[in-house]
């Protein structure tokens, strides 16, 4: 079976490619390189022996993504991760993230209408729910106004299926929320690869240490939890791929329950800031130069999933811990640096 992953050589892209490949699919690539590299094509084929199909393209183009839909129309799914990704970067860019986030979405959507099998998967993040009220997080929680244009955009996107699906009932979509993934491929042939500096915490610890960075900012000692510092649910990447493939087959043998359905992916477990950071230091033998600064913008205090329904209905779980996901991007972070 043919499956497309737009954004498929992204940190979470590829290692979902390496997953469906894994499983046997006929995997094909779209990626405009803006985020990401073309080495990391040859990650995934050292891994899996496989060269998948890809190709370069600007999902912004409208006539090219008509374009690319007329030439492979047998494609049976698709995983949609093309998307512009940083809570900071949002926020002073604003347009940029509405136009990349939600046109290329429309986009892809209007084509995939065309097709015979329109299975779509959606990359959705936990920054919907913005500060719940609740720990941990169901999906029936509410969608709070978004904390940043990012998280708005996530909503948008699954306003769009949704209302989309209500109308085409051939269209069947699965919205999967992530927490924070972290980590690389333990081949340390693929893992997070951001240009210029990190917008996430993990890849700053990593480049801290390794020296690139002279000091981490841990922003906001002051929040309402045991050490004052944010708490998130950090889920390491190999396994949040894994889910992917499992949400994609409910949907090729028709396991749905509705034509659009939503999971919270993560570990259901939260870990602080500094928390992250002495799992870091215990697994490396480094010892952190960082900082408490002061809070960032569109930061919430705490979010970690509930995971009951992914682990009962979906029929997937986490395998991985917060020390592996340390110690995989610290050896990712070391060969990068080394090459």
């Amino acid at each position: 079976m043919k499956i497309l992953v737009t954004g498929g050589l992204g940190f979470i892209g590829s290692h979902t490619v390496v997953e469906l490949q894994n499983e046997g699919f006929d995997v094909i690539i779209i990626d405009d390189l803006s985020n990401s590299s073309i080495d990391v094509l040859d990650g995934i084929t050292a891994i899996t022996g496989v060269k998948p199909h890809f190709e370069k393209l600007d999902l912004k183009e409208r006539s090219k993504v008509e374009g690319f839909f007329a030439t492979h129309n047998d494609i049976a799914g698709v995983i949609h991760f093309a998307a512009s990704k940083a809570v900071g970067e949002s926020v002073q860019k604003p347009l940029m993230y509405y136009e990349n986030n939600i046109n290329t979405l429309v986009y892809v959507l209007k084509e995939i209408e065309k097709l015979e099998h329109q299975n779509f998967i959606f990359s959705s993040s936990c920054t919907v729910y913005g500060q719940a009220d609740k720990l941990p997080i169901t999906e029936n929680a509410p969608v709070k106004p978004a904390e940043s244009p990012y998280g708005n955009t996530k909503q948008i996107g699954e306003e769009i299926i949704k209302e989309t699906c209500k109308v085409n009932a051939s269209l069947k979509s699965i919205a999967l929320r992530y927490f924070n993934p972290i980590g690389a491929h333990p081949s340390t042939q693929i893992g997070e690869l951001p240009k210029g500096v990190p917008q996430n915490l993990v890849p700053f610890i990593t480049q801290t240490a390794i020296g690139l960075r002279q000091q981490l900012s841990v922003f906001g000692d002051d929040y309402p939890t045991e050490d004052g510092t944010c708490i998130r649910d950090y889920i390491h990447v190999v396994d949040l791929a894994k889910a992917h493939v499992v949400a994609l087959q409910r949907l090729l043998n028709d396991k749905n329950e509705s034509n659009f359905e939503v999971f919270n992916l993560g570990t259901g477990k939260g870990s602080s800031v500094l928390e992250a950071i002495k799992s870091f230091e215990k697994v490396s033998g480094q010892q952190l130069n960082y900082k408490i600064a002061g809070r960032r913008e569109g930061d919430v205090i705490a979010a970690y999933a509930d995971t009951n329904k992914a682990n009962n209905v979906l029929g997937w779980k986490t395998e991985l811990t917060l020390d592996d996901a340390m110690a995989s991007a610290w050896k990712w972070e070391q060969k990068i640096r080394n090459k």
